[in-house]
């Protein structure tokens, strides 16, 4: 009966300790799992000393303020969609004085690869037509306004250049602290000149440790990129009626744009949401070839004679620059909450 007894006892103790810990999990339970929100807003600003895109200055060497707007959804944390527009100040041989820039894309991620598939359009208000002849060389009648409208250094350019593009892109993170990429851009009408233009490039970029300077939140980083422009044949508005003592010459229905390359190199330290960047950026586009790609308003007769500059103006648009911009990127989601 004493064993029985202790036995029962011990029964009734082991059941207990059972009830208690499965009222311990019970009383604990994970809370809910956060509801997902796929949208998201990314907006900035920035002041740049000199606008450089693909080698070539925008803005005539001056500064230049950006600003950009990008809603995002995102489908999965593996796949966004994204559309976006910004706003640069420029300074074209047309006058115009500001770039808009609309675009949408999809950008996936797989892992360490992130792509990024899209449309970019360069729209550029407020240009006027300057060529100084009732028809150009190949005598296709041209409006009033530009047979009214004349650059002194004899370069011409359309009253509205815009044109859109489709990008692919690819970042591979290779660690904590290094990336690489591969860009690849191309558009059927490149400054609406009539010929294509095909840009590719290869990005690489190394981020200092958290820690490099200490609890003071700043941030380092140095990046790179070496790309290659090809272009193609313009149409006639850009044709050549003359030609230059040794140059090949004349070209009245469109002259073949010289395919050159760009790199650029800098750092950059982050605070907060603020970047300071500072850059080189070069090409190899002569002052000949570069005056006629981009008809530089402000470009001297100084006997930059090529192929398809007859004239022998030469740009310094094209040339080695050094840009400083300081920026601010904020996301909705993380910045404002």
């Amino acid at each position: 009966m004493k064993t029985m007894i202790l036995a029962a006892a011990a029964l009734a103790m082991t059941a207990s300790s059972a009830l208690a810990a499965d009222m311990a999990v019970k009383a604990h339970k994970a809370p809910p799992p956060v509801a997902f929100d796929p949208w998201d807003i990314a907006f900035g600003a920035g002041v740049v000393s000199d606008y450089v895109f693909r080698g070539v200055t925008q803005s005539n060497h001056k500064p230049s303020v950006t600003a950009y707007f990008e809603p995002r959804y995102n489908v999965t944390k593996d796949l966004q969609l994204y559309v976006g527009s910004a706003v640069e100040s420029i300074s074209f041989a047309n006058r115009a004085a500001a770039e808009v820039d609309v675009y949408g894309g999809i950008r996936p991620t797989f892992g360490a690869f992130a792509f990024d598939f899209g449309v970019w359009g360069y729209l550029y208000p407020g240009g006027t037509c300057y060529y100084g002849a009732p028809t150009d060389t190949a005598g296709r009648l041209l409006s009033a306004e530009c047979a009214n409208n004349v650059l002194l250094n004899g370069n011409v350019m359309k009253k509205d250049v815009s044109f859109f593009e489709g990008f692919a892109k690819v970042n591979y993170t290779v660690s904590d602290n290094w990336a690489v990429g591969l860009n690849e851009n191309y558009s059927p009408n490149f400054l609406n000149t009539g010929a294509w233009g095909n840009y590719a490039s290869i990005t690489a970029k190394y981020t200092a440790p958290a820690a490099v300077f200490g609890a003071s939140g700043v941030g380092m980083y140095v990046s790179g990129e070496f790309g290659r422009q090809w272009l193609g044949t313009s149409d006639s508005f850009y044709g050549t009626g003359i030609a230059a003592a040794g140059f090949a010459g004349p070209f009245p229905n469109g002259i073949k744009y010289a395919d050159y390359n760009t790199w650029n190199i800098g750092v950059g330290l982050t605070y907060k949401v603020f970047t300071l960047d500072l850059r080189y950026s070069d090409s190899d586009l002569s002052k000949g070839d570069c005056n006629a790609f981009t008809s530089d308003f402000t470009a001297p007769l100084n006997g930059s004679f090529t192929s398809i500059n007859p004239g022998g103006a030469g740009s310094n648009w094209c040339g080695a620059t050094f840009i400083a911009k300081l920026s601010a990127d904020l996301t909705a989601m993380t910045s404002l909450k």
